[in-house]
């Protein structure tokens, strides 16, 4: 995980690799709600493989021709993992659909269902995981070391650090794409997005960045594989604007940002933000995350600020899991703690070298962040654990917005 380097539990690590096939990483998503089976709106449960959900929405959006708004779905999936969530087509009859199963690469229909309302990213309980992890130290000895982990974790809750899902898992170049949109040059975020290749990748994409940053636009679009096509999309509105113009403003690059998908698009400061969260929330963990600090903010459950603080009692609700410390995913407007934890916090902005102000993004305003408060914790629960002949299995439930890694990283000892 990118800015974490403290462990807060004492067992050894099992070592060991994930993700060795994606058969090897399980996610089921834990909706909020289930269709009803009446409505304007399909509801589509599927089990996808090796792919994101955004690509599933997109092709599915392709497919129907209709624009990629009228999808939904409640969190973003892994690609190197078997995913099983519901997506949503807004205003479609369900007997109306074609024959998706024919159409989706690597996605199996699993239920087709109407509902009242449409799927709205955020609306699920959590997700459920079976993990294992092959070519552990001692698989016998590694079954107990997990479990220990694991009951210590259930006791003071884990680390709720960003995975490097939200970063890029081969390429971890989102949160640099979002500094640079921070710090108010676009060209540069443009030019780190497409080109900028990166040691392991296959090599049409790395000779494709490369044809890029030589600035052979034309032969970088025309070597770019599907694979490639969020690149491919701001890569068109550049050729269109120098085929225009002769040349290629700062508008220009604006326009090619403007071009990709929401959900993509905004996911670039979220990822520079979560890169900071990650750093404060490392710093955080060597003085406690299940511990109050004074100067401390502090949510409940429901994410709702907790204003008068009872210190005779607020370590028995944090130990609880009735209350927990925060700290920010930084942004224009959000609040810093105070004592300790906001010198983190400050520590951190002075470092990177910014202000909250400079996430209001003023060259591309729709992209920039107010910033939120962010449980430094989450409960781990229903945990299990097997042994296998090459290494152990294991088995939990987290609530949404955590990253399983959080949890593999602590047992392994190893950042993942």
């Amino acid at each position: 995980m990118l800015n974490a380097d403290n462990f807060i539990t004492t067992p050894i690590g099992t070592d060991g690799i994930i993700r060795q096939s994606n058969d090897d990483f399980y996610v089921e998503e834990v909706p909020l709600n289930l269709p009803s089976g009446n409505g304007p709106n399909t509801w589509i449960q599927i089990e996808k493989n090796g792919r994101t959900t955004l690509d599933v929405v997109l092709d599915i959006a392709q497919y129907l021709h209709i624009s990629r708004k009228r999808t939904g779905f409640a969190g973003m999936k892994d690609r190197s993992a078997i995913t099983r969530q519901w997506i949503c087509v807004s205003n479609y009859k369900a007997e109306e659909l074609p024959d998706l199963q024919e159409v989706l690469h690597n996605v199996k229909i699993l239920d087709i269902k109407q509902n009242e309302k449409k799927l709205h990213m955020g609306q699920l309980k959590g997700n459920k995981f079976k993990i294992n992890i092959r070519n552990t130290n001692d698989p016998h000895e590694d079954k107990l070391i997990a479990r220990e982990v694991l009951d210590s974790l259930e006791k003071t809750g884990v680390p709720n650090y960003y995975g490097y899902q939200r970063f890029g898992e081969l390429r971890s170049t989102t949160h640099l794409v979002g500094k640079c949109l921070v710090d108010g040059d676009i060209k540069a975020a443009v030019d780190t997005y497409i080109g900028n290749p990166v040691e392991g990748e296959h090599g049409i994409h790395q000779e494709a960045r490369t044809l890029y940053d030589e600035n052979k636009l034309e032969e970088s679009l025309n070597l770019m594989p599907k694979s490639m096509r969020y690149e491919k999309m701001m890569l068109k509105v550049l050729i269109k604007a120098q085929k225009k113009h002769g040349q290629i403003v700062a508008k220009d690059y604006i326009t090619a940002i403007e071009s990709l998908p929401k959900p993509l698009k905004r996911m670039f400061v979220n990822a520079y933000e979560s890169f900071l969260f990650n750093k404060i929330v490392n710093e955080r963990s060597k003085v406690g995350i299940n511990k109050y600090l004074p100067g401390d903010i502090i949510i409940d459950n429901e994410e709702h600020w907790i204003h008068d603080i009872d210190e005779s009692t607020i370590q028995e609700d944090i130990d609880q899991f009735k209350l927990n410390p925060t700290a920010p995913l930084l942004g224009s407007k959000v609040p810093l703690a105070e004592g300790l934890e906001g010198s983190i916090e400050q520590d951190v902005l002075d470092s990177e070298n910014i202000t909250k102000s400079s996430f209001e993004c003023p060259k591309t305003p729709k992209l920039g962040a107010y910033g939120i408060r962010r449980s430094v914790r989450f409960k781990v629960e229903d945990t299990h654990v097997e042994e296998l002949n090459d290494g152990i299995s294991v088995e939990f439930f987290i609530p949404k917005g955590c990253y399983a890694t959080a949890v593999l990283r602590e047992i392994m000892k190893k950042n993942i």
